[in-house]
């Protein structure tokens, strides 16, 4: 997938998130230590896609900071304070070899319009579209040779939710036999927000802060018949609130971290 581009979305205000997002950008609250955008990346890195665009908004500079500053703080540093506070960078660190153009896509603009402000840093006919709140165990390749398959403008992840309750089994007596916690609900599917979608999707979506992704610009594509569904029956929770943020956090520190595709 060499020069296929990934845009995610870091603009909103995680207002379901407060505990979290009132000091920082939601694509910035860790999961296991690290930054959840940054989980988001390591899933299309190892699908190869490396180069990212995200779009900035409330509190993006915190996302720029964090971005600068990875090469600085993956290493060993010497400060020489004589000279004028020069730093030296010394040893090997850890930095991923990724390319993130960092847009300031608006303080108030909705995903659309986001979307429309990075149009300038898309050159391939192809790119990816997610959101910076998002884990799966997604086959980023299989969505791409699906999107190409089908050769529509958009693909969207139909992905199968969790229930927040558990079912209770029962028999014929109406007696309880088994309880199952939070059972996948096979027969619904959700709009997963993992998109696969041609530059032309570009002509959709207006640079206007009211143009938001999921209304017009989908829905119009749905009434002409250019977006098709990639099915997803694995792993996938979006932190929306902080009770999402406790079960992301409690899944990673369990070991047994579906996303973690690049293990």
């Amino acid at each position: 997938m060499s020069g296929m581009k990934a845009v995610i979305l870091c603009g909103g205000q995680g207002t379901r998130l407060l505990e979290e997002t009132e000091f920082k950008p939601k694509p910035m609250v860790p999961i296991g230590g690290m930054p959840i955008v940054w989980h988001i990346m390591k899933t299309y890195a190892h699908y190869g896609v490396t180069d990212f665009v995200l779009c900035l908004g409330y509190k993006g500079e915190m996302i720029k900071e964090y971005f600068l500053h990875q090469e600085l703080m993956s290493h060993d540093v010497t400060v020489s304070l004589k000279k004028g506070k020069r730093i030296v960078h010394e040893g090997k660190g850890d930095v991923e070899d990724w390319d993130v153009t960092l847009a300031d896509t608006g303080l108030h603009a909705m995903t659309g319009a986001r979307v429309k402000r990075v149009e300038q840093y898309i050159g391939e006919d192809d790119f990816m579209l997610t959101y910076g709140d998002g884990l799966a165990d997604l086959n980023i390749a299989k969505l791409l040779e699906h999107h190409r398959k089908m050769d529509t403008v958009a693909t969207l992840t139909g992905s199968t939710p969790q229930s927040r309750f558990g079912l209770i089994k029962t028999d014929g007596r109406g007696m309880v036999t088994d309880f199952i916690e939070k059972p996948k609900m096979y027969d619904e599917r959700v709009n997963g927000g993992f998109y696969a979608m041609k530059k032309k999707f570009f002509d959709y979506v207006e640079d206007d802060d009211s143009c938001v992704l999921e209304t017009k610009p989908l829905a119009t594509l749905a009434k002409q018949g250019q977006l098709s569904m990639y099915r997803h029956d694995g792993f996938w929770h979006c932190m929306d609130t902080y009770r999402d943020y406790m079960d992301l956090n409690a899944i990673w520190d369990s070991g047994k971290d579906p996303w973690k595709v690049w293990k």
